[in-house]
C-alpha cells in the first residue's frame, strides 16, 4: 500500500510539474521554426523512479499538452502537433525507452560492482536521459516528416526535397541542447532524490 501511494504521489507531482511546464514558457521555447522544449525530463525521471508506466502517463500529459499549446499558441509548424501521432505518441514512448534503458545500462555495469558502484547509476541515468530524449526529437520529427512533408515544404516555403534537411536541421538545434539539458538535470534530481532516502 505504501508503495502505490508513493507511486501516486511521484505521478501526481511529476504530472503537475509536466502541467505547468506546458503552460509557461519554461516548458515551450521558442526557437523557429520549431519549439524546444524540457517538457519530456519530467517524464524520464518518472519512468526512472517509478517504472514504464508511470513514464507513460506523465508522457501522456506532455502529449497532450503540445496539442493544447500547438492550438493556442501556434506557430507555422503547429498543424501538425494538433495530430496525436506527432505529440502524443513519441512523448509515450519517452517513458518505455528512459526505463528500459536506464535498466539495461545498470544491468550491464552491475557485472563490475567494485570498479563501477561509484559511478554506474549516474551513466545509466544519463543514457536513458539521452535516449528518451532522442525519442521525443526523433520520434515527433519522423512522424512530422512522414505526415506532413508536403505541408512542411509549403508553411516554410521550401521544395519537397528540401523537407527532410530542414527536419534534420530542427532536430541538430533543438535536439542537441535538449539533451544536454536533460542529462544534466536528471542525473542531478534522481540522485538527489535517492540520496534523500526515496
Amino acid at each position: 500500500m505504501r508503495a502505490k501511494t508513493k507511486r501516486l504521489v511521484t505521478i501526481s507531482l511529476l504530472s503537475g510539474i509536466s502541467f505547468v511546464l506546458g503552460f509557461t514558457p519554461l516548458g515551450f521555447i521558442p526557437i523557429p521554426p520549431a519549439n524546444a522544449t524540457t517538457m519530456h525530463i519530467p517524464v524520464i525521471i518518472g519512468a526512472i523512479l517509478e517504472g514504464p508506466i508511470a513514464g507513460m502517463v506523465i508522457g501522456l500529459i506532455f502529449g497532450v499538452s503540445s496539442i493544447i499549446q500547438a492550438l493556442l499558441r501556434p506557430n507555422i509548424l503547429s498543424f501538425a502537433f494538433v495530430n496525436p501521432l506527432v505529440s502524443v505518441l513519441p512523448r509515450i514512448l519517452i517513458g518505455l525507452v528512459s526505463y528500459y534503458s536506464y535498466r539495461l545500462v545498470f544491468e550491464l555495469f552491475s557485472s563490475n560492482k567494485e570498479k563501477v558502484s561509484k559511478w554506474r547509476d549516474s551513466v545509466s541515468i544519463g543514457v536513458s536521459a539521452a535516449l528518451g530524449t532522442f525519442t521525443n526529437t526523433a520520434g515527433v520529427l519522423g512522424m512530422m516528416y512522414l505526415l506532413f512533408a508536403d505541408r512542411i515544404a509549403t508553411a516554410m516555403g521550401v521544395a519537397r526535397e528540401a523537407v527532410g534537411g530542414v527536419v534534420l536541421a530542427i532536430g541538430l538545434t533543438n535536439g542537441i541542447p535538449e539533451i544536454i539539458i536533460a542529462i544534466l538535470i536528471t542525473v542531478g534530481v534522481i540522485r538527489a532524490v535517492k540520496k534523500a532516502g526515496y
